[in-house]
């Protein structure tokens, strides 16, 4: 980027904190406080796969989070990693298809990745016995297969996961949401849509691509310091209408969550998990705390069915 255009790039930022502030301080509220499945269910049945999302919307789940990555055919599934052998059965069903990759210490792994596989080829393993053999079968799904099984149960909160690697992702992901008729707000009230993601890059290109979607911006506690401050936030609010911290930010810096919330975000922050509790007696407890001392919008867990049954009513 030239200075010139540096320059101009950095007085858009500020132009669009202007207009922030000048409409003043909304309330950064949720009309409900959100409960947010963590790749489903993914406490109770294998993460990003139909069981985990049917499950965490049987568990009242205000919306499922999942995460979107593109296979070499450039199709959209549900996956986490970039690689395939910790949630399936890659190295059974295609036991040479791996890569050698530098591992801890140096020593070369064996990974077998996503963008190695067509979408065919993905459709022949096994995505749920690694979890448990009653989810024996289970098959990595689509986009469209996991907007099919929520709908009308819960809404989408979807991830994109290192959309850097995988060009025009925003606008298929956009486009898919179209053909389904969900590409506005208040399209479907039985299933609101907000997309997220760690890449302010890819946020950016979907403000660009027009859209009126509701976007939250992942912050991970090692990234907080460059994105909390008043410069940081006023960049944010430029691109998305809400955080989602990883917990520990919103105890760490309480400052920048409260002037996150002055400007209008929503914060929504992860992973709530009963398998990892610390300083509370439950995670039942721990969501409680940070609904009702922090004041969150929602919590990101893999435990739905914890939600605290009555959440105290916002002061």
């Amino acid at each position: 980027m030239t200075r010139f255009m540096a320059t101009l790039a950095g007085l858009a930022v500020l132009i669009g904190f202007a207009a922030v502030l000048a409409q003043g301080p909304p309330p950064a509220a949720a009309s409900k406080r959100w409960l947010i499945a963590h790749r489903g269910a993914s406490a109770y049945a294998p993460e990003n796969t139909v069981p985990a999302f049917r499950m965490a919307a049987d568990q009242q789940a205000t919306f499922v989070e999942f995460d979107l990555r593109l296979t070499k055919d450039r199709q959209i599934v549900c996956l986490h990693d970039d690689s395939l052998e910790r949630t399936t059965d890659v190295e059974e069903v295609f036991p040479d298809r791996f890569r050698s990759v530098p591992g801890a210490g140096g020593q070369p792994t064996r990974r077998w990745m996503l963008e190695d596989f067509t979408l065919d080829e993905i459709r022949k393993l096994d995505a749920g016995s690694w979890f448990g053999l009653s989810f024996h079968g289970t098959r990595i799904p689509t986009f469209a297969e996991t907007i099919d099984s929520l709908r009308g149960r819960s809404g989408l909160f979807i991830e994109l996961k290192s959309p850097e690697k995988y060009e025009g992702i925003e606008k298929m992901v956009l486009a898919e949401l179209k053909a389904k008729g969900l590409d506005r707000p208040g399209a479907d009230p039985k299933t609101p849509v907000l997309i997220q993601s760690f890449t302010a890059s890819s946020l950016q290109m979907l403000a660009g691509l027009g859209t009126k979607l509701p976007v939250h911006f992942l912050v991970s506690a090692k990234d907080a310091p460059q994105w909390l401050t008043p410069d940081g936030l006023g960049r944010i609010k430029v691109f998305a209408t809400g955080l989602s911290p990883e917990k520990t930010i919103v105890r760490d810096h309480a400052d920048g969550i409260a002037r996150a919330r002055q400007l209008g975000l929503l914060i929504t922050p992860y992973t709530f998990r009963a398998s990892a509790v610390t300083g509370f007696p439950d995670v039942r407890a721990e969501m409680a705390h940070y609904l009702d001392t922090s004041g969150v919008d929602g919590v990101i867990t893999d435990n739905p069915d914890l939600m605290p049954a009555t959440p105290p009513a916002r002061r």
